[in-house]
């Protein structure tokens, strides 16, 4: 496609006249368009906490009493935080079980199981979903586990009193404002990694017992002590802390395990002595399990299988397995596991039944057992195998079990129905009151079987209709915001058609200017119609204000579009007029876009695909120029091993390993790097190759010594790297003067650039030395390579787009080409774009992105070494600190955006036209990201999630701050003029 030819391949001739007035318009409209964009992405970046991150918790239900005689006046909850369900059950080297009075309970006295928790496997969540039934409310996303976001209903609260002792992080969630309740916890100093935690569930139990020896002669408290409803909750730290510490094979952790069934023993013991009714029910489980790295958190099995042993009053005995299997479980566990899993042998316990539960399931068992109502935002199912009542019993627990979810669904279904106009019920239970009078009717009857059948059922169905109900406005709020990023994209193609491309000057007449005012102002009219109605719509449906601004943004955008119908209109003729040639051009560009804008959404979170970008690229690359041009310039082969290079470090971890040896050897390649740029720039300006990029200048530069002060900060930066790592590693203390020399060079070097030639590779060159001093100093491995290898790449890139506008260039006569010249110049010598200058910010979207990965995961701030900075600060200084990190992780972005705007300068490309171009293909990821959002999981696989779309969100924002910044250096720029060099070629 020849330079003459616009991005949709129109020829056209610019305005001389109008050009004042069209640079003035298209300034304007630029920064109207930047500070639309700014406000579109931080609103929609708002909308995944209404759709994904919405609590489930409604108010106002009334506790559903239970038509039965509790089974236990009081119920004792014993959690042992952190255990893990193959470590509890199985032997030990000996062939000993470490929890001998657990497993006699298990043969002789009470039901077991495998609890399934649901990710994220972590304390807060588990013990939420034990005692209050329900998995933990999405909006603790904000707090952190710590505070209730939304106050909610447990078993703790229902209970007449409850005695609690354990562990400041957990008691305080469930006791600290419940006025019927006794707790005590120790303090946060106690939980030492460095020794051995169990000694927090002996403080545990030792509160307790004096509780109960206190009573003895407080009656007041052994007035407590008898009433009915009463609930005992033991927290059990130290199998969690053990395990953070010491890993949960390691003989602490064990040994741990010991010690908590000694503890339900000495527990069950003295409360039968005290007692002496048996009417005590006793639940030993954990909150999550723990990993062999020492750490939970996801959906592995060792975090998710928890153990669960319950005996004692209105418990069942244990019993043979029987014949009748599950294979009717058409649902997996929470933790997406499948039922009736196999026990493994060695656990000793495949004769003797087991039942296995979601974590949840607890809450209503523990209401049951009480005669309590369950927490009313319980969407726990009460496990009957663990229950040992009458059938007439059971169906009474099962049916308030039932009544109390269904309630939640009722009030859903009436706090939606009543703020909106067009309301959809959920058909399944459309007819749910003749369920409920059916129920009743087979109760009358003693028809227990059917009536439990259809308890079950209204039960399942309720919770589906609480699923619906969570994701009620899903749809639409989906809907407005995917289509205002769509539409927010289509304005963006359709400026930079009309403001960088030669169709709008040759498609459109003039005398449309007064029909297209006209036009615009009758839709924006319809538009603004359209919005109030919206707004009243949604006002009357009590609409949170986030929804209007949704609605808003959207409709303002589609208005756009429609009010350029003028525009659009000849556009598709145009399109759909074009030759089959040229329109599998376009199709081709458009796909090869969107396969490699994927392969940057999947690149988040599978790194080692950019390997075989650029393993791949360093063939196909090469092999392209090598169709005209010899290998013996050189360029080609440098393509290939620079491509090569680069796709190293992809397969590094993330989290960098110190090396100082690898720091001290980037700085003496980062030094050949730069001699060897600047021995091209010096004897290469013959070379018709190299002709655009060197130096364009005859005089000399009154700086020309700077070069070599450059390189000289790159040693010293090297030395400094070695000196101040030896004294880290000695424990030494780091001299002021050590740091005063770190912080003088990384200053001063990065401001030299400013000074160098304005040639495209003098400057660029000095950029690339000018930040490498400051980017050792931070370094502690292979990041530090990684900055080197990408100065490579950029340099290649630098070549390959070099040669290719020489290839054009010698393609076409002088004479023509100045013709050519006028007749696309825009402004300031720039001319419009092609399509085929869709690869030059495609390409920086590629290396922009790797400069995300290359310094560490930049999706997690976990994945950074705090150490990096000790070379210029060591007294603690978070924000000091966070600084001098974030500052190192854009150096790599800097160098990407430098060479982007030399490249934009070599093909004379309109800048900002080429950033709404990045725009346009960021908000493309941005979608994919938006529906990639994820409220289950590990906290991890949540915070990632969010951070990949807020990352992509921010771009439109963050790449331009980051363009404004480099422009400092990359505005004196220059290149030798396209008649000179074109001259020279021919």
């Amino acid at each position: 496609m020849g330079l003459s030819e616009g991005i949709l391949g129109v020829k056209g001739e610019s305005v001389k006249a109008e050009a004042p007035r069209r640079r003035l318009w298209l300034k304007r409209r630029e920064r109207w368009l930047v500070i639309l964009g700014v406000v579109l992405h931080a609103v929609y970046m708002l909308s995944i906490f209404d759709i994904y991150f919405k609590t489930p918790i409604v108010h106002g239900m009334d506790p559903v009493k239970p038509r039965f005689k509790a089974p236990a006046k009081r119920l004792v909850l014993l959690v042992a935080d952190g255990l893990r369900a193959d470590k509890f059950f199985e032997p030990d080297r000996e062939g000993n079980y470490r929890a001998p009075f657990l497993r006699s309970i298990i043969k002789e006295k009470g039901k077991w199981g495998v609890s399934h928790a649901r990710p994220p496997t972590e304390s807060r969540p588990g013990h939420v979903a034990i005692i209050a039934g329900f998995y933990e409310d999405p909006s603790a996303v904000t707090k952190g586990w710590k505070a209730n976001p939304v106050e909610f209903d447990s078993v703790f609260n229902q209970s007449k009193h409850t005695f609690s002792y354990g562990s400041p992080d957990i008691v305080p969630i469930f006791c600290g404002a419940l006025p019927h309740s006794t707790w005590k916890s120790y303090p946060h100093e106690f939980e030492d990694f460095a020794t051995d935690a169990s000694f927090l569930d002996e403080w545990t139990f030792d509160q307790f017992q004096s509780l109960l020896n206190r009573s003895k002669e407080e009656p007041e408290l052994k007035k407590l002590l008898l009433q009915d409803n009463l609930v005992v909750f033991l927290h059990l730290l130290g199998c969690d802390s053990n395990g953070h510490a010491h890993r949960p094979y390691s003989s602490i952790y064990l040994n741990n395990v010991k010690v908590v069934d000694h503890i339900a023993e000495r527990v069950y013991s003295i409360l039968e002595d005290y007692y002496k009714d048996n009417r005590t029910a006793y639940i030993f489980t954990a909150d999550h399990g723990m990993s062999d790295k020492g750490s939970h958190g996801d959906g592995h099995r060792s975090n998710t299988d928890t153990p669960l042993v319950v005996w004692g009053a209105g418990v069942n005995y244990p019993k043979p397995i029987s014949g009748r299997n599950h294979s009717d479980h058409a649902v997996r566990f929470v933790d997406e596991h499948v039922h009736d899993m196999p026990t493994p042998v060695d656990w000793g316990l495949k004769g003797i039944e087991r039942m296995d539960v979601n974590q949840a399931d607890i809450a209503p068992l523990m209401s049951t057992l009480l005669g309590m109502p369950c927490p009313v935002n319980s969407v726990g199912s009460l496990p009957l195998g663990y229950i040992d009542m009458t059938e007439a019993e059971k169906l009474e627990a099962v049916l308030a079990n039932t009544k109390q979810i269904f309630n939640q669904f009722l009030r859903k279904s009436q706090i939606k129905q009543s703020s909106s106009l067009y309301f959809k019920p959920f058909k399944p239970l459309a007819n749910y009151s003749s369920m409920l009078e059916q129920i009743e009717y087979l109760i009358s009857i003693k028809d227990y079987k059917a009536a439990m059948t259809v308890s079950e059922e209204l039960r399942s169905l309720a919770l589906q209709g609480l699923h619906y109900f969570q994701t009620y406005d899903w749809l639409m709020l989906m809907s407005a915001v995917t289509l205002g990023y769509i539409g927010w994209m289509v304005y963006i193609l359709l400026h930079v058609l009309q403001s960088y491309t030669t169709f709008a000057e040759n498609v459109l007449m003039k005398k449309q200017a007064v029909q297209k005012r006209s036009y615009t102002g009758n839709v924006l009219f319809f538009g603004c119609l359209l919005m109030g109605l919206i707004s009243i719509l949604l006002f009357v449906e009590h609409s949170p204000p986030l929804y209007h601004a949704y609605m808003a943004m959207t409709v303002f955008l589609w208005t756009r579009i429609v009010g350029e119908h003028q525009f659009i209109k000849p556009l598709w003729r145009h399109i759909s007029g074009k030759k089959f040639n040229y329109m599998s051009q376009l199709f081709a560009a458009c796909l090869v876009s969107l396969i490699i804008l994927e392969l940057l959404v999947n690149s988040f979170t599978n790194r080692k695909l950019y390997t075989w970008c650029f393993l791949l690229v360093g063939v196909i690359a090469p092999f392209y120029l090598f169709k005209s041009m010899p290998w013996r310039s050189g360029i080609p082969i440098f393509v290939c091993i620079s491509c090569w290079y680069l796709s190293f470090f992809t397969l590094m971890p993330a989290e960098i390993p110190d090396n100082n040896e690898l720091v001290i050897a980037s700085g003496a390649v980062i030094v050949l790097i730069g001699a060897a740029s600047r021995w091209v720039d010096l004897r290469s300006q013959g070379n018709k190759n190299w002709l655009s990029i060197c130096k364009c200048g005859v005089e000399k530069s009154r700086f020309s010594i700077l070069f070599y002060v450059q390189e000289f900060l790159v040693g010293i930066a090297v030395v400094m790297v070695s000196l101040t790592t030896s004294h880290r590693t000695e424990k030494r203390e780091l001299h002021a003067l050590h740091q005063l020399i770190n912080w003088s060079v990384a200053g001063f070097s990065m401001a030299l650039p400013l000074f160098s030639e304005c040639s495209l590779l003098s400057r660029l060159t000095s950029i690339f030395l000018g930040f490498a001093p400051t980017f050792l100093l931070l370094s502690i491995g292979y990041e530090a390579l990684f900055y080197a290898a990408l100065g490579v790449v950029l340099m290649a890139w630098i070549l390959f787009e070099n040669t290719l506008l020489h290839l054009t260039k010698v393609k076409n006569s002088s004479a023509s080409m100045r013709n050519t010249d006028d007749r696309v110049t825009i402004q300031n010598g720039h001319r419009y774009l092609q399509l085929s200058d869709m690869r030059i910010p495609l390409t920086f979207m590629v290396l922009f992105n790797v400069a995300f990965f290359g310094t560490g995961n930049f999706a997690s701030i976990a994945s950074f070494e705090i150490s990096s900075v000790y070379r210029f600060i060591t007294v603690f200084s978070p924000f000091l600190m966070a600084a001098l990190l974030i500052f190192k992780l854009f150096i790599p972005f800097m160098l990407v955006i430098c060479v982007f705007s030399a490249i934009t300068k070599l093909h004379r490309l309109p800048r900002l036209g080429c950033y709404f171009l990045v725009i346009l293909f960021s908000d493309v990821m941005t979608i994919h990201f938006f529906f990639l959002v994820r409220n289950t999981g590990s906290w991890m696989e949540i915070g990632n999630s969010i951070s990949h779309f807020g990352i992509m969100s921010a771009q439109v924002v963050f790449v331009l701050l980051l363009f404004a910044l480099t422009n400092v250096f990359t505005k004196d720029i220059q290149t030798r003029p396209p008649s000179l060099y074109s001259q020279k070629a021919v």
